[in-house]
């Protein structure tokens, strides 16, 4: 169950990052809406597997609070798996160059972002639940 769920948010995640890049470039006047990625992504949005269990301690808790959370997670993990494959590889997939980019790792641009993802993996987590249940029955 744990590596179909990871594989789960590796799939969704990957989607998720093709239609953001395709926006983005949408919204600089490319009308093709060429999107990109990176393989390694899907083992990074696999990762949401392990936040299943924060998601469980924290569903009565405020969702502003949530969000900041949830935030705080994602550029946690964002931190770290970059790190690791810049000194493993000696580059990541991205490479923020903003006003709040941190080492080109993270970026403080993003922190809307994170947090709506955070409380769209809840909601995968939460269906994933439900679909486990009904498969029980």
């Amino acid at each position: 169950m744990f590596i179909h769920r990871y594989i789960i948010y590796g799939l969704i995640g990957i989607c998720l990052e093709i239609f953001w890049t395709g926006l983005e470039s949408l919204l600089n006047n490319n009308y093709t809406m060429e999107a990109k990625t990176s393989v390694w992504m899907f083992f990074i949005y696999g990762l949401a597997v392990f936040f299943e269990p924060i998601h469980h301690k924290m569903k009565r808790i405020n969702p502003m609070f949530r969000g900041l959370i949830y935030m705080i997670l994602i550029y946690t993990v964002e931190f770290l798996t970059g790190g690791i494959l810049k000194v493993l590889l000696g580059a990541c997939p991205w490479n923020y160059t903003d006003w709040g980019s941190f080492y080109g790792l993270i970026t403080l641009s993003f922190m809307p972002v994170w947090s709506a993802l955070g409380f769209i993996f809840e909601g995968i987590h939460h269906g994933l639940d439900t679909i486990d249940m009904r498969l029980r029955v």
